[in-house]
């Protein structure tokens, strides 16, 4: 998609291109481009770069230490640092939890960790899935008891992206067993070095370690580290879910993988000519490319439409539905492009010294292929996206 830039707007992008191309360390992109699994300081490093810029929080209100940037600013700046193989802002902080405090956080609560968010002083977790409360989420069962001015918390939250790395979770616990499922449930703030917590680690199939169980044994929480009412959180997890689900969109993403994946089947050879000029493998291009440039047009208007006041709505499952099964296919048709190159399985750990197979545009193609097959998955599986959207938009 091409935008029709103004004067204004190129003169931001040609700044935002210098400062990405002059400031994200090569060998960072490179680890990126390859899909090997980045280490914390990767992340923090890069954040840390953005933010002295200015620009750790694109999408916070100014007063807390956002940007303020217009949509065509936030996509301006998504698909230079999508370009230029930059690693992706941890959305933990900036893009759930930070939102929900500056939104419906105390003074104090936003005095305090907001500014540990921007600096990335505190890396969050979301303590939201547990074992038979995943799509059902309202059905959890981790429960924290009053006992004076804190909650005493048990359970067991699984599928807890990067908790190993944390100093803190944004948890969803039940506070009243005789309410209604959605009535109560509390968001609470807790730190990850409290006595009490066990991290497990999950190796997933692309023999990543990026998800992990949390258990919580009698884990003191003081009862000012809870967001608004008592009893309200599903409020709160839903507007936080909204915040989630457009970022997994992920179209910036999917726009270079996409040219990536010209350029590997222009490279490979089909019958005597690129493989982008068979008329079969072209069509599956073509057909995922219109896709994309729809889910970029819907998500340009739920930006605008954030922008000028309104809420995300069901729109987001729609962008994450789009956005997921997009990346998927993505993979699918790079892994389809190389053939028998796709298919070792390289990863290997850093300082390792494995020589790659195949051409080097191959290298880590397999590896996310099988990480994305999770992306259907995570942040709500599409088929109860697809509950939502015929509640809430179909009135069924």
């Amino acid at each position: 998609m091409n935008l029709e830039l103004s004067d204004a707007d190129r003169a931001f992008q040609a700044e935002v291109r210098d400062f990405v191309r002059s400031s994200l360390p090569p060998e960072l992109a490179e680890r990126n481009r390859r899909h090997m699994h980045l280490a914390k300081q990767d992340y923090v490093t890069w954040h840390r770069l953005l933010n002295k810029r200015g620009w750790g929080a694109p999408n916070w209100p100014k007063e807390f230490g956002g940007t303020d940037w217009n949509p065509v600013q936030r996509y301006i700046f998504d698909e230079e640092c999508a370009i230029a193989d930059a690693p992706p802002l941890v959305p933990f902080g900036i893009s759930m939890v930070g939102p929900v405090i500056y939104t419906f956080g105390t003074p104090a609560q936003k005095a305090h960790y907001l500014p540990r968010i921007l600096s990335m002083e505190d890396w969050w977790c979301q303590g939201y899935s547990e074992p038979g409360s995943g799509s059902d989420l309202a059905s959890l069962r981790t429960r924290a008891e009053s006992d004076g001015d804190d909650y005493i918390v048990t359970g067991h939250k699984i599928w807890t992206t990067q908790a190993h790395f944390a100093d803190m979770m944004f948890c969803l616990v039940r506070t009243d067993a005789q309410a209604k499922p959605q009535e109560g449930i509390s968001f609470l703030l807790i730190d990850m070095k409290t006595p009490g917590i066990t991290v497990r680690p999950i190796i997933s199939i692309d023999e990543g370690h990026g998800v992990n169980e949390v258990f919580l044994d009698g884990v003191r929480v003081p009862k000012a580290n809870r967001i608004g009412q008592e009893g309200k959180g599903w409020t709160y997890a839903k507007f936080l879910l909204g915040n989630e689900r457009t970022t997994i969109a992920e179209v910036s993403t999917s726009k270079q993988r996409l040219r990536r994946l010209k350029t590997i089947a222009r490279a490979e050879m089909a019958q005597g000519a690129s493989l982008l000029e068979d008329p079969a493998f072209r069509d599956k291009v073509a057909a995922v490319e219109i896709e994309l440039l729809a889910l970029e047009y819907t998500n340009l208007r739920v930006l605008a439409a954030e922008t000028a006041g309104k809420g995300v709505g069901p729109e987001a499952s729609m962008l994450k539905i789009r956005g997921s099964e997009i990346q998927q296919t993505i993979t699918e048709l790079v892994c389809e492009a190389l053939g028998y190159y796709a298919a070792p399985f390289e990863h290997a750990p850093e300082g390792s010294n494995l020589a790659p197979l195949g051409p080097d545009y191959a290298q880590g193609r397999m590896e996310s292929f099988l990480y994305n097959r999770a992306t259907t998955i995570y942040g709500g599986s599409n088929e109860i996206q697809r509950n939502i959207i015929a509640k809430m938009v179909l009135g069924l």
